[in-house]
């Protein structure tokens, strides 16, 4: 079975609850797609389960791509005398919920935060995939229609910080699955549940802000809620 699930922000609990309600199989694959970092306090613990499991597959998001940066360059190397632009940057990103993986990824020894960046600097930005004859365009989120459908025009950042045309169907032959925007901001009724649309399936139900985690199996589109 192939499940996806993304934004965990940090949830370890409802991850790791998650992780045992799917009890994966040789032959099975969880997709996070990106945000595992951030926000809740549990990022590090989240990184640290993952990395052990060949069987979960994570891309990257814009908090696991920011705090990639952010500890290399604050939490590894001498910032005393980085450039104002990038201490700034540094600051939005802690108030962002960047201050809770600061804190976690600070009290790992150097070999263990070294595992950890090489971990984030190796997602990647997005996957292809094909289940049971139908295929699937996984990514944190998406650009607009006229820009993905040809992605050799996509920079990095649209894989990051996109804004999806979800009133559009960008693929006749092909599902894209995103995290990133909360679905009770597409639809209000979908607050905490998975909106599904236009060969659109959006799974970021809000699990940092008190909604269950969502996650969705490709092979039979079952619906999977960790409250």
């Amino acid at each position: 079975m192939i499940y996806v699930t993304s934004d965990i922000h940090g949830c370890y609990e409802k991850y790791t609850r998650l992780i045992e309600r799917l009890n994966l199989k040789e032959d099975d694959r969880l997709y996070i797609l990106g945000d595992i970092v951030d926000r809740g306090d549990g990022g590090i613990e989240v990184i640290k389960d993952v990395m052990k499991r060949e069987n979960v597959v994570c891309l990257r998001g814009n908090h696991d791509y920011c705090a990639s940066i952010f500890l290399e360059k604050f939490a590894v190397q001498d910032h005393s005398t980085k450039e104002d632009r990038l201490k700034e940057g540094f600051k939005l990103w802690l108030e962002d919920g960047g201050a809770e993986t600061f804190s976690s990824f600070s009290k790992l020894d150097n070999n263990e935060k070294r595992t950890v960046l090489s971990f984030l600097d190796s997602l990647p930005f997005y996957e292809e995939i094909s289940v049971n004859g139908q295929r699937f365009f996984l990514a944190h989120t998406v650009c607009e229609k006229a820009k993905l459908i040809d992605i050799e025009k996509c920079s990095i950042g649209d894989f990051l910080f996109g804004e999806p045309e979800y009133e559009k169907c960008y693929f006749e032959d092909m599902t894209i699955v995103t995290g990133h925007t909360p679905t009770g901001f597409i639809d209000p009724e979908y607050t905490g549940r998975i909106w599904k649309g236009n060969r659109h399936i959006a799974i970021d139900c809000g699990a940092v802000f008190g909604n269950p985690l969502g996650c969705i199996c490709l092979d039979t589109m079952e619906e999977i809620y960790i409250d």
